[in-house]
């Protein structure tokens, strides 16, 4: 049975979701940002809101359908959330837009990156469009007129799409007053012209304004009396029944064309799109007047997210670095078994360099006396040196065994590659556990020394992604400790085998002992508070949402313990409310990296336990994946966890949101001269500025 909490203590999900990229968008409007790094923020706001509707409101729309009770501790019902979330998602979109319009199009423009609308175009301009037209876009096109014998298209999700208005009989005699032009996907959303055309070193024209240009050759002897560019966005949460298939992989493979053809929940159309003509698209995707969202600009601010890439100006981007090296790898060819056998290895990303990871694996692949690897894989790119090591040593004939999770959100494709080519080598591949995602962050290498077996681990709080290493803050850790290690061996056993999970001495595992764990820390530290000792938690994570592990931290403030904790995304918990948890504070850093470290610290009676996981407080990651959350053992680690980790991000009064008792947030504003900024600080202390590292 589940355990009923007060609705009233607790923040709903979604709306929570939103104030989140209020925060991001925040970043956008930061004139102390770089400027193409504020354009990047923006479309990263947009992605962001992609996923929410794809996922977040899909799901509300899916259970409004089935009677839309409550499922959440907040007690709200589906239809009751989605009127809450009209207002702030259309507020967020405009707001958008008028930023992009007034504010950053202006500036870049003062900077000579200019987009190019199509009502200034000079002569030249419109001659080069109308041949690259012709000879680019034209080709690839296939114009749908509608009428009896073609009916409205299927729309791919998030594509861009042209809905013409037309007038005149075609060379049939047909007379449709309306024909859908679908933009493929392989033609870039932002076209680079020639700067000696453009008149600016970096100007661009959007692919809609050479498309509204010229959208009449493809309607011969007719008149073209209106063309408004329309993205749809689908339902993109993949249906797997786990308990029937008999082969998930190829289950899989056969569901993923079909996330490009879910239900329709949100319409984006031209701001001078005829309201007949939106009603009508409206119908075809069976949408209501509050899906539609009318937009002043491209209907896809995600695709202009390499338009900073393309524009060869350091000086309006964040100032490259080099990840700085842990001393006991800096010399070169460092022996990393010989390290790790003496000294556990912290490493801070993307402060400090993800390349002793692959240079791990790397040894690991060509030393003789290694016999076996096991590794855990969520996230890794379609392109991935680690996954490319692994191959090698199954082709080398080392015992290689890779637990690949399939069902890791939009990237379930580059995973079932990946599956494929270990499996063609030889490597041992398996699937996890069913209705189980399995999310935990672990490497083990196993090698003969002194005719004994020795293991390695490595465990970390993020995915083994060297590009994302560099732009998420991640702890990851290598051990040689051999209980650690043996705990290690015993989840990748579980994950392979079958059998009753064993007890383990140092890791709390989800789904069996990380919740009761982390309960139990919590009511250790009520019990020093009420013993008259001072206690203190401190955590730091994704999301908190959890209803027990909230009501646990309510109890624990109103005993007096002390409870920091730093929450990037959405958080679910009420702080600073009388009686309740006015011992709770709760921050948020948002900056040039996105935080993505879990840190639970519990004072313990200055024990100071540290535990360093791949879980955030939710109730996926405690019942619904395999979780592991392990303990910084080494005393010196132990404090660079709490400085790095921790205390640098609650003295942050830069980057830094607090959140108040009704979910809002707001920024921390420095004193003059008292500017304190977490990332900053910890670039400076461990990584190199590019030209430094250069000379």
């Amino acid at each position: 049975m589940a355990k009923k909490f007060p609705a009233q203590n607790f923040l709903n999900r979604e709306l929570g979701l939103l104030e989140f990229n209020r925060r991001v968008l925040a970043q956008a409007e930061d004139t102390s940002v770089p400027l193409l790094e504020r354009l990047k923020y923006l479309c990263i706001v947009s992605s962001n809101l992609d996923e929410f509707f794809e996922i977040r409101v899909a799901g509300l729309k899916e259970q409004e359908k089935l009677g839309g009770l409550a499922s959440g501790p907040d007690g709200l019902e589906a239809t009751q959330i989605l009127k809450r979330l009209h207002a702030p998602t259309h507020q967020i979109i405009a707001r958008q837009y008028q930023l992009f319009n007034e504010e950053l199009v202006p500036a870049l423009a003062e900077q000579g990156v200019k987009f190019l609308r199509r009502t200034h175009w000079n002569a030249e301009q419109q001659a080069w469009v109308k041949d690259f037209f012709l000879r680019e876009v034209m080709p690839v096109l296939t114009p749908i007129g509608l009428d009896p014998a073609h009916p409205f298209p299927r729309v791919l999700n998030k594509s861009l799409n042209f809905a013409v208005e037309l007038q005149g009989k075609d060379a049939f005699g047909r007379n449709s007053a309306k024909a859908i032009v679908q933009a493929p996907r392989v033609l870039p959303r932002a076209i680079q012209v020639p700067p000696e055309l453009a008149g600016c070193p970096h100007g661009f024209i959007f692919l809609s304004s050479i498309l509204h240009a010229h959208v009449g050759e493809l309607f011969s002897g007719m008149e073209v009396l209106g063309c408004y560019q329309f993205r749809v966005t689908r339902n993109s949460d993949l249906f797997v029944d786990e308990e029937e298939v008999k082969n998930l992989r190829i289950s899989l493979q056969g569901e993923l064309p079909q996330r490009h053809f879910g239900d329709a929940v949100r319409l984006e159309v031209a701001d001078n799109c005829p309201p007949e003509l939106a009603d009508f698209l409206l119908q075809q995707f069976e949408l209501k007047a509050d899906d539609l969202f009318r937009v002043h600009g491209p209907v896809n601010l995600v695709r202009l997210f390499n338009i900073p890439d393309k524009v060869d100006r350091e000086d309006l981007k964040f100032a490259p670095f080099v990840p700085g090296m842990p001393p006991l790898l800096q010399k070169k060819g460092a022996d990393m078994f010989k390290v790790i056998r003496k000294n556990d290895v912290l490493l801070h990303h993307p402060y400090q360099s993800f390349k002793p990871v692959i240079d791990f694996i790397q040894q690991a692949v060509a030393d003789p006396n290694v016999v076996a690897i096991k590794q855990t894989v969520y996230r890794t790119g379609t392109d991935s040196e680690l996954m490319e090591a692994l191959i090698g040593a199954a082709r080398a004939g080392k015992e290689v065994t890779v637990v690949v999770e399939l069902l890791a959100r939009f990237d379930e494709e580059a995973n079932i590659n990946w599956a494929g080519r270990l499996e063609a080598v030889g490597a041992h591949v398996v699937y996890g556990v069913v209705g189980h995602k399995t999310h935990a962050k672990m490497l083990m290498v196993v090698r003969r020394e002194d005719g004994k077996l020795r293991r390695y681990a490595h465990l970390g709080t993020g995915n083994y992604h060297p590009r994302t290493a560099r732009l998420y803050t991640d702890f990851g850790m290598f051990t040689s400790n051999e209980e650690v290690c043996s705990d290690v061996n015993e989840v990748f056993t579980q994950l392979t085998g079958l059998g009753k999970a064993s007890k383990l001495k140092h890791l709390w595992q989800s789904p069996f002992t990380l919740h009761p764990k982390i309960l139990e820390a919590i009511a250790n530290e009520v019990k020093l508070a009420k013993d008259g000792k001072r206690a203190h938690i401190i955590a730091k994570m994704n999301s908190l949402l959890e209803p027990e592990i909230i009501t646990a931290l309510y109890d624990a403030s109103q005993a007096g313990v002390k409870i920091d904790l730093i929450v990037r995304g959405v958080c679910a918990l009420r702080p600073g409310v009388k009686g309740l948890s006015e011992n709770i504070t709760v921050r948020s850093i948002i900056g040039r990296f996105l935080e993505h470290t879990r840190i639970f610290y519990f004072r313990n009676d200055l024990a100071h336990n540290v535990y360093l996981a791949s879980a955030d407080w939710m109730d996926r990651n405690f019942f619904r994946r395999i979780e592991v959350c392990f303990p910084v053992l080494d005393e010196k680690l132990k404090k660079r966890v709490l400085d790095e980790g921790l205390k640098a991000y609650l003295k942050d009064n830069v980057q830094a949101w607090e959140m108040d008792c009704n979910g809002f947030w707001h920024r921390k504003t420095p004193g003059r001269g008292s500017e304190t900024c977490a990332q900053t600080e910890l670039l400076q202390a461990m990584g190199q500025p590019l030209a430094v590292a250069e000379d």
